[in-house]
């Protein structure tokens, strides 16, 4: 078994600028998270992830596995998590599809992992080379169950890079799988990353421990853990997240039940506890959305307009927004990058002190619908739709100006 202290040393790229494709920077920024262990299978536009994986892996005392498919690939990923290591795969659509009965387990049992899901057009198989913000919806809902990951939606490469930090941070602390929504332009563009020295991500990342440690730095007594979530009586809605268990320690219990269970790993089919399973999976994550959660607001203040936006679409959208500043147009912006779970206090408050939003999605509008539930006002909340391409600024442009009327 690795060492949490020995990985965070291993990272060897050397710090500073560096001009990387979407798709590497994303593959680097896993490393420097800790993560020891990729399980995939080739599709298209993701293809480069594996690729980089399969050598840089080896060479910081990991390993890497092409599996026979996505199936096999995201329970080899959950296996590895069980057995200590930081563990991920990447896909697009069609694959990720393949993967949900196992995210949907891995969700109950609260294995941490990442997913980076490399969107591409659909339905069905669709078109490998164009982008698609196809996934949004399936990255929430996409198995069976109630239960909720945090989906981060990067923008630019250097996003691709720190995301990945974020993601796995958030692995951890929640102990949940993670999604990492990029496409198939942003995993294919060039362009400079700024790699942080050792010292910096040491200080970032959350290492995965052999060793449990309880709240106060001490040694936790394997008699006294507890596998899974469970709500602290004394302050209702606080949930306390134990480590995740470890094979091959006293820290892992004999079963580990994908069925519904109880915080000692006990199968039940009491209604209460299929209640409580579902509550806590979900508002672990929900109750922590302020936590989680990361937006960019900008010229706001004085917005009678707003544009609301996320992942690729934020590059075109934040030029249309500053060229109709320029115009004396009063719009502001705000950027998701985290999706799952929707910052909703935030969004109401635009949506509060604005008269329209702009939501450029690259689909038919899947965040567009919990937008416009979520405002519950007087705001227009309006789409600016593109398919398997990225929206022009001169497109969201004419549509600022169109609603400044």
């Amino acid at each position: 078994m690795i060492n949490d202290d020995l990985i965070l040393e291993d990272y060897d790229l050397e710090p500073g600028k560096k001009i990387l494709m979407g798709n590497i920077a994303m593959a680097e920024g896993a490393i420097a998270a800790g993560c020891r262990f990729f399980a995939g299978y080739p599709i298209t536009p993701q293809n480069e992830v594996p690729q980089h994986l399969s050598q840089r892996l080896p060479e910081v005392g990991g390993r890497f596995i092409q599996m026979e498919d996505e199936i096999g690939s995201i329970n080899a990923v959950v296996g590895a998590s069980f057995a200590g290591l930081k563990a991920m795969t990447s896909t697009s659509g069609p694959g990720f599809s393949l993967m949900q009965e196992t995210i949907s387990m891995a969700a109950n049992n609260e294995i941490p992992c990442v997913i980076c899901d490399v969107q591409r057009a659909g339905p069905g198989s669709g078109i490998v080379s164009l982008p698609h913000q196809s996934d949004v919806m399936q990255a929430h809902y996409g198995g069976n169950g109630e239960y909720i990951l945090p989906t981060f939606a990067p923008s630019t490469c250097q996003d691709l890079f720190d995301f990945m930090m974020d993601a796995f941070n958030t692995a951890e602390k929640y102990r949940v799988p993670v999604v990492v929504l990029s496409d198939a332009f942003l995993g294919h563009n060039h362009e400079q990353v700024i790699i942080p020295t050792a010292d910096e991500i040491r200080k970032k990342i959350i290492p995965r421990r052999r060793v449990l440690l309880d709240d106060d730095g001490n040694i936790l007594n394997p008699k006294s853990y507890r596998p899974f979530t469970y709500e602290d009586p004394s302050n209702r809605g606080h949930y306390i997240i134990p480590p995740p268990p470890v094979l091959g320690t006293e820290y892992h219990p004999n079963w580990m039940p994908t069925v519904t269970h109880t915080p000692d790993s006990i199968a039940s089919e009491d209604p209460y506890v299929s209640t409580k399973v579902n509550e806590m999976i979900t508002y672990k994550i929900i109750s922590n959305a302020d936590k989680i959660c990361k937006n960019d607001r900008r010229w706001l203040d004085d917005s009678n307009i707003a544009v609301l936006c996320y992942g690729l679409p934020y590059r075109t959208a934040i030029k249309a927004v500053k060229d109709a500043r320029d115009e004396g147009i009063k719009v502001g912006i705000f950027r998701l990058r985290v999706v799952w779970p929707l910052p909703e206090k935030e969004i109401k408050e635009v949506a509060e002190s604005v008269d329209t939003i702009l939501v450029p999605e690259i689909n038919l509008g899947q965040i567009l619908t919990y937008v416009k539930a979520i405002g519950g006002c007087d705001a227009k909340i309006l789409p600016i739709t593109a398919i398997g391409r990225l929206h022009e600024p001169k497109e969201i442009l004419a549509k600022i100006k169109e609603v400044n009327k």
